[in-house]
């Protein structure tokens, strides 16, 4: 009789639990905020003691401003007509009264949606823009060949974007109010005959406004660069690594600028408009 050997069943392996994935989902969130947070850091550090390198700062505002601004003026003027036009016809139903729409509007304008909306916007080109362009250089082995001759990518490849972003975030977020608030004028005078001498009213406006869209704007251009350089650096493998590291890079700026917004706002009341 010939022998036989009996070869047990390979085991399998227990699916997590749902208190299993939390936790780990927990923890791969609190080792993100934490390794963001030191490129932060790092990137503050290099930008006033760091190399002093104005033509790179000068070529990222081109990518970041003077090329988004086409994207951004045609995205933001069709929402500024939207918002009239939806604004307009609930207004109609309740007061047929315009007198105060572009007030009240431009005051929504400069408080939320501009620079929110506007942000959200940028992240999508921007942040996904770095986010690949850093990969590529991760997958690439380029990142490698920095740290081996002593330079910090947070100098050289964050840092740049970072100044650069804080400045033309904040310029194409002032350029988009405008736009949103000429194309509701537009839509106001040409659906609900509102005079433009009407719709342009300021008087909703106060300084504390101004302030928290200022704030808004320097903290949506910093945070698009920091979360996106950390998704490129943090990218592994090769195209599909590239691939993952945009997405999250688009879906981690468009969260830090909510929580941005949520913070700033909940300041900007109670400094300004509690009172």
């Amino acid at each position: 009789m010939s022998s036989r050997t009996i070869v047990p069943p390979a085991s399998r392996v227990a699916e997590p639990s749902g208190v299993e994935s939390l936790g780990a989902a927990i923890l791969d969130l609190a080792y993100g905020a934490r390794e963001m947070y030191s490129v932060f850091v790092r990137t503050l550090y290099y930008s006033v003691r760091g190399k002093r390198e104005p033509g790179s700062v000068v070529a990222q505002m081109y990518e970041i401003g003077n090329k988004s601004v086409f994207f951004v003026t045609v995205v933001m003027a069709f929402i500024g007509m939207i918002g009239i036009y939806q604004s307009g016809t609930q207004a109609k139903r309740l007061i047929p009264d315009y007198t105060l729409m572009g007030a009240q509007y431009l005051q929504l304008l400069i408080r939320e949606l501009a620079p929110s909306i506007g942000a959200m916007i940028i992240a999508t080109r921007v942040g996904a823009g770095i986010a690949a362009e850093i990969g590529s250089m991760v997958v690439t082995e380029q990142v490698d060949a920095l740290r081996m001759c002593a330079a910090d990518p947070i100098d050289f490849l964050v840092k740049p974007r970072f100044l650069a972003s804080i400045v033309m975030t904040t310029a194409l977020i002032i350029w988009i109010c405008t736009v949103m608030f000429c194309s509701g004028a537009v839509t106001a005078w040409s659906f609900f005959g509102v005079s433009f001498r009407t719709f342009f009213n300021v008087s909703m406006v106060h300084y504390g406004d101004i302030i928290v869209f200022l704030t808004k704007c320097i903290a949506y251009g910093a945070a698009i660069p920091v979360v996106s350089g950390y998704c490129g650096l943090s990218t592994f493998g090769g195209s599909e690594g590239v691939g993952w590291a945009t997405t999250r890079a688009v879906v981690n700026s468009s969260l830090a600028v909510v929580m941005l917004d949520l913070v700033i706002s909940a300041a900007g009341f109670f400094l300004f408009f509690s009172k």
